[in-house]
């Protein structure tokens, strides 16, 4: 049988190029260590190639191997790469499959590209999902562990994983990343290897423009030869009608090189767009223009990603979930927006977020740099126009017609809506200067949650061990396990549940078992059941029933 070692030094034989530095050393590492690795980069480093390494010693080996992402459209496209990654190898297609709360492929395949949710169902029923023979888990986007919604999942997900199965943790950089890998030792007993980058292969070049409007400033990028033309370009919005509107007001302009629109014309007739937004859809693609957001069918988001990666698409309008490790990498990103939120609540974006928006820049073994663009908004564009045109004509002009002009010109003086929220250079400026993120436990255990655990065990003391080896402070964790005792009372009172022993009956206050709205990228939608609480069942200990999709 060849070892870990051995294993590696084929599967590199085995890549189209040479490694980089950094991925030689992580994929040594992988092999050496017998707990884990967390590798922690820039985007547009080759995590990829990376996971792969363990993939590969999967099938190499036998050994089952689980691929977990926080998004279905990542976890589906994970599923095609990798299914054409091992026929490249070798082996049958078919031994990779895939798992979503949306649909299931090749189930039994020893390779299973799932998201994370699936993935910590399973670990809650052991007795229905044997992890015996699993060798190695791969969680990519892993700096979703600092989610407030979501986060959580991964935290459980590594309490629950079973000691001999070894976890690759790829993750942007993240800050003080040392200290999880302490934390992991102390609260987990994992000891895993840190591998850490902080240079990106292909630098990046920041740039502001206030007086340009998108259809213009996008028009003027695509023009010029391929060195000096600055497309393919992503250009996010925060919204999936804001897509459409901004595909709109680009497919009148110009965005094609020389011969790429034939190109893609001739690819078009291979797809089928006849359902849904199909045929919408394809009328932007025809003027060289993708979309892609969650509201997509999942079939119209991968020819988007392929037309956008066999270089056919000059535009790409999207959502910021594409920035969550989809592999569509452009020469440029072009943000329209700072803020986002309901109109009356709009702030300004994360830094977390900005920066893998940032970081789709900057193609690898294409581009020797990548550029982020960032428009001021309309009103700014029209003032800084209007400016530029008042400050030609001296304030001490004396010619009669020049002031006469320059008076029209102030009463014409372009002015900012009320109540809206602008953004600056300024604004800018900090997004790309915050230092990354420490990895912390950063939402509290929630109500579906909560019932996935108890449905796994009445018992209510794991529960707690969890909560006490939670990333916080010792007065957060005491709130968390103080916040657990109201919800099982809660429970109880709603007679959802029977505690053993019965609290005093004035024990604590009800909390609304509500929970908020999640973002699109859809923990419930990719979780293997919906857990609801079933009122007219009592247990002499703590259980809900879940309720299956199929029921």
């Amino acid at each position: 049988m060849l070892s870990r070692d051995e294993i590696i030094l084929e599967y590199m034989e085995r890549l189209p190029y040479e490694p980089y530095p950094l991925q030689e050393e992580a994929m040594y590492a992988w092999a050496a260590c017998e707990n884990g690795l967390l590798l922690s980069t820039p985007t547009g480093t080759g995590k990829t190639l990376v996971a792969e390494a363990a993939v590969y010693e999967g099938l190499r080996t036998s050994k089952n191997v689980y691929y977990s992402t926080p998004l279905i459209a990542l976890t589906d496209q994970k599923f095609l790469d990798l299914q054409q990654t091992a026929a490249r190898w070798g082996f049958d297609r078919d031994q990779v499959g895939l798992v979503t709360g949306l649909r299931t492929v090749n189930p039994d395949a020893s390779i299973k590209v799932v998201v994370a949710e699936v993935l910590l169902n399973r670990l809650l029923h052991p007795e229905a999902f044997d992890f015996d023979d699993v060798g190695a888990v791969v969680m990519d986007e892993f700096h979703n562990f600092n989610e407030p919604q979501r986060g959580i999942v991964w935290e459980l997900t590594l309490s629950l994983l079973p000691k001999h199965i070894r976890v690759m943790l790829l993750s942007a950089t993240v800050g003080a990343a040392q200290e999880f890998v302490n934390w992991m030792a102390r609260s987990l007993d994992r000891r895993i290897t840190l591998v850490e980058g902080h240079q990106r292969k292909v630098p990046l070049h920041f740039i502001w423009v206030g007086d340009e409007l998108l259809p213009d400033f996008l028009e003027e990028m695509a023009r010029g030869d391929e060195a000096s033309r600055k497309t393919p370009a992503l250009v996010f919005c925060f919204d999936r009608e804001v897509c459409w509107s901004t595909a709109e007001v680009l497919k009148g302009r110009d965005l094609f090189s020389e011969g790429q629109r034939q190109n893609l014309l001739d690819r078009l007739e291979e797809f089928d767009f006849s359902i849904g937004a199909g045929g919408k859809l394809r009328t932007f693609l025809t003027r060289g223009i993708g979309l892609h957001h969650a509201g997509l069918l999942p079939r119209y988001r991968r020819v988007v990603e392929t037309l956008f990666q066999e270089k056919l698409l000059p535009v790409c309008v999207c959502t910021e979930t594409l920035a969550a490790g989809i592999n569509l990498p452009a020469r440029s990103v072009i943000l329209t927006t700072l803020v986002k939120g309901p109109r009356e609540l709009k702030r300004i974006i994360e830094a977390t977020s900005a920066q893998q928006m940032f970081g789709r820049a900057g193609r690898p073994q294409f581009d020797k740099e990548g550029h982020i663009y960032v428009l001021a908004h309309e009103d700014d564009v029209k003032l800084a126009r209007w400016k530029e045109k008042y400050d030609s004509i001296p304030d001490d002009v004396k010619d009669p017609k020049m002031m006469a002009a320059k008076k029209a010109l102030l009463k014409k003086k372009p002015t900012r809506r009320t109540g809206f929220t602008y953004w600056n250079p300024e604004q800018f400026t900090k997004l790309q200067s915050v230092p990354p993120a420490r990895l912390a436990s950063k939402g509290s255990l929630n109500w579906r949650w909560l019932a996935y655990l108890l449905d796994a065990s009445p018992a209510v003391e794991p529960i707690r061990q969890v909560i006490r080896r939670r990333l916080m402070d010792e007065p957060r964790v005491q709130g968390e396990l103080k916040r657990l005792n109201r919800m099982l009372v809660t429970l109880h009172q709603m007679e959802m549940v029977k505690l053993d022993p019965a609290p005093p009956p004035a024990f604590g206050q009800i909390i609304d078992p509500v929970e908020p709205d999640e973002d699109e990228a859809g923990a419930k939608d990719d979780s293997e059941e919906t857990l609801t609480v079933s009122k007219n069942h009592l247990s002499p200990r703590l259980h809900l029933h879940p309720v299956r999709q199929d029921q």
